[in-house]
């Protein structure tokens, strides 16, 4: 497989495809989060402020990424979610192909800056942030899980 051999799409519609491929591709996101529901994956695909980028082989959905948009007082921000790309099509340019088609849908909407985080032990995908031009900032991340 070549770096462009995949193909960026954004899901307008949900459909049983698009049903089983986050079944597969979830879990290998994170052992503690279900798959999406049909209605998650519509209010997801619908949403004004989510834009839901697949990645495509052969037909195949191979991987995803989430761009969420908000608003503040001093601009509109976005924030890069939920990156997973199929195991078996890892380290061949489709993570690179993700990002780059939200940082142009990003610049198109006027986003001042394109944010994500990434825990450190996913060194290959911290490598890819870094080599795209994602640049790590001093600060302290805070959650507060409800």
């Amino acid at each position: 497989m070549t770096e462009h051999s995949a193909t960026i799409e954004i899901a307008e519609q949900v459909d049983d495809e698009l049903v089983a491929a986050f079944e597969m591709l979830i879990p290998q996101l994170s052992s503690s989060s279900p798959a999406p529901s049909r209605e998650l994956l519509t209010d997801l695909v619908d949403g004004a402020d989510t834009v839901l980028f697949l990645a495509r082989l052969d037909g195949a959905i191979i991987g995803s990424l989430t761009l969420a948009f908000y608003r503040i007082p001093t601009g509109i921000k976005a924030w890069i979610e939920d990156v997973v790309v199929d195991d078996a099509a890892r380290g061949h340019g489709v993570g690179r192909l993700l990002n780059e088609a939200a940082l142009d849908a990003a610049r198109e909407r006027g986003a001042k800056n394109v944010s994500l985080t990434s825990r450190p032990s996913r060194e290959s995908a911290n490598r890819l942030y870094q080599r795209i031009g994602f640049e790590s900032r001093e600060t302290n991340v805070y959650r507060y899980d409800l």
